[in-house]
């Protein structure tokens, strides 16, 4: 497991270097656990203002399973569980 960790701390520092602009300030995490809990921890160690997050668009059977359902099965508990602002964002 540590070695795709470490392997994905490398992607990671490449996508950063690559592919955000200059002057606005990154500070890539890796992290491994539950999706939702890793986030909503990384956001309130960093002092997070906002979470950004992609939501998939919504299956017929998520319409099926309530309104925050309709965010993914890993956005809708960061809404619902992060004392943070999080901003979802259809993929």
């Amino acid at each position: 497991m540590y070695k795709n960790i470490e392997e994905s701390r490398k992607e990671l520092a490449k996508l950063c270097a690559g592919g955000v602009p200059d002057g606005v300030t990154v500070k890539p995490r890796v992290a491994y656990g539950t999706i939702y809990e890793q986030i909503i921890s990384v956001a309130e160690s960093i002092k997070a203002d906002l979470i950004v997050m992609a939501a998939h668009r919504p299956a017929f059977k998520d319409y099926l399973l309530g309104p925050n359902a309709l965010l993914g099965p890993n956005a809708a508990p960061v809404v619902r569980h992060s004392n943070r602002s999080v901003l979802a964002v259809r993929e």
